[in-house]
């Protein structure tokens, strides 16, 4: 797993190296400057053959000091380089201080606020080190004018675009105005969740992540960290010689009446393709011929209401079930199947998507019965339905930083419903009752726009499903499901349909040599 850090946590881990004599902040500072041209010059090489003229604007925190390294690792190579510093040199930190001394023995520093007028070379490229990760507050117009005058240039920020909360992905600007997009984002240790959260990703640009040389001992933090979900390398795709079908489980997919039938369908073979050992589809008898004429594998079971589905769980086979795609709003029959699923004296694995969601907002009854192997996965729609307090902190206006993030609401949500809370979207957030969190990014280099299309959070709900009935635990079950929703619909391309998701796991289940 690739551990996202906080602001906060990250300046623990560096002061934590700093005390402990293992490196300066100079030296820190020095890496992280070696890092930006590093990145710069592997985005676009051709800028390490010629001399190109640059604007570096740098703040009053250390992330300006990371700035000033950058001046003179460039100047050094040739470059024409203009240094302009939000502030005075004198009330700089320490080591930033430093750094823009020995600036001053090479060039000269003028007011960021002038820029735009004092400039005396149109660059080629800005370097955006004003603010940083230890942004607090909003980005006032000033500033923002002054970033406006150069966004026709090659802008690359330092760790994160200056007015973006690292922790959150929110805007920090006055209400109705935005800042510049870079081309290209250099950051250092770990990715920041913000580099992946709501606006993070757009006015990223690139991301590039640059070692700065602290020891990895050192990179464990106090409390949670968010990750970034890779598969979950315990899985296997393939089967042992011994096993039989049931050693894989059985999935049991509720479905709604006839001509909304669909949805299930979907998840029902999803659960299957994710390595499943059997998947029931449960639908009222008149919807029986409908999926008989859809499906093969996957068996059929006539399911009118929650005491036939109480009788189809005297099965202890059927360890795994999933409700709400298709599900219908017959609020009795629906009821009834969610008491049931919910109920006994041992409820199985849930997955609860799209119908089922709903009821879970409109009977608080229902709500109270969720248990710690069930997973709930939301869209913002219907997260707003189910928890709408959080939901209101969530769209809350950023005044400040660190803002509420969407790591922040789902692991609120998880601690409210006592169980796993998946928030879909492209920034995908995974949380569980403990404070364990993960964001699956389709973000940079994994974007999949195609995704967002009708069907394909049923079958994510499917993987889900499958996994659970595989025997994974819900939080894994939940990270692993995300992740292959996306490489799915990577591995497929542009024209992708819900009903392709399924069908390209064998593929990457052989690229990925599971």
């Amino acid at each position: 797993m690739t551990e996202l850090l906080t602001a906060a946590q990250i300046r623990a881990i560096e002061q934590a190296a700093i005390a402990s004599g293992e490196v300066t902040g100079l030296e820190l500072m020095e890496r992280a400057g070696a890092g930006v041209v590093e990145a710069i010059l592997e985005e676009w090489p051709e800028m390490a053959h010629t001399a190109q003229k640059a604007v570096v604007l740098c703040g009053p925190g250390n992330n300006g000091g990371d700035g000033f390294v950058v001046a003179r690792l460039l100047k050094q190579r040739g470059w024409a380089v203009e240094v302009f510093l939000y502030g005075e040199v004198e009330k700089l930190p320490p080591d930033a201080k430093a750094n823009a001394e020995r600036w001053l023995e090479v060039g000269k520093i003028g007011s960021l606020l002038k820029a735009p007028e004092t400039i005396e070379n149109i660059p080629d490229i800005c370097i955006d080190a004003v603010f940083g990760t230890g942004l607090k507050r909003k980005v006032d117009g000033d500033i923002a004018s002054v970033f406006r005058c150069f966004s026709q240039q090659l802008l690359v920020s330092i760790d994160i675009p200056s007015g973006l909360c690292s922790d959150s992905g929110k805007i920090l600007a006055p209400l109705g105005s935005d800042i510049i997009a870079s081309c290209l984002t250099v950051t250092f240790h770990n990715e920041k969740p913000g580099h992946h959260l709501l606006s993070g990703p757009r006015v990223s640009g690139k991301l590039a992540l640059k070692d700065i040389g602290i020891a990895k001992a050192r990179m464990r933090t106090e409390g949670h960290t968010t990750e970034a979900t890779p598969l979950w390398l315990r899985y296997s795709g393939g089967k042992r010689h011994f096993d039989h079908k049931f050693s894989h489980g059985h999935a049991l997919i509720l479905s709604g009446p006839s001509a909304h039938t669909g949805a299930a369908r979907l998840a029902a073979r999803g659960a299957l393709r994710i390595g499943a050992g059997v998947v029931s589809l449960g639908a009222p008898q008149s919807a029986i011929p409908e999926c008989a004429a859809q499906l093969t594998a996957i068996m059929l079971a006539p399911i009118e209401d929650g005491v036939a589905l109480e009788a189809t769980l005297q099965d202890k086979r059927v360890n795994a079930l999933c409700l709400g795609p298709a599900l219908g709003l017959d609020e009795q029959r629906a009821e009834g199947l969610l008491n049931a699923a919910l109920g006994g004296v041992e409820p199985r694995p849930t997955v609860l998507d799209a119908d089922a969601l709903t009821l879970l907002s409109l009977y608080p009854d229902l709500f109270a019965k969720l248990h710690e192997n069930c997973v709930l996965t939301p869209h913002a729609g219907e997260f707003k339905r189910l928890f709408p307090d959080i939901m209101a902190k969530l769209e809350a206006p950023a005044t400040k930083g660190p803002a509420y993030s969407k790591v922040d609401a789902t692991r609120e949500a998880a601690a409210v419903a006592g169980c796993v809370v998946l928030f879909k979207g492209a920034d995908t957030v995974i949380a569980a009752p403990d404070g364990r969190a993960a964001i699956n990014s389709a973000h940079y280099e994994r974007a999949a726009p195609w995704l967002a299309t009708a069907g394909s959070g049923d079958v994510l709900a499917g993987f889900i499903t499958g996994l659970l009935a595989r025997g994974f635990a819900p939080m894994q079950a939940a990270e692993t499901a995300a992740w292959l929703h996306v490489e799915c619909a990577l591995h497929f391309g542009p024209g992708l349909i819900a009903e392709d998701l399924p069908e390209q796991l064998p593929a990457v289940f052989k690229a990925l040599r599971l």
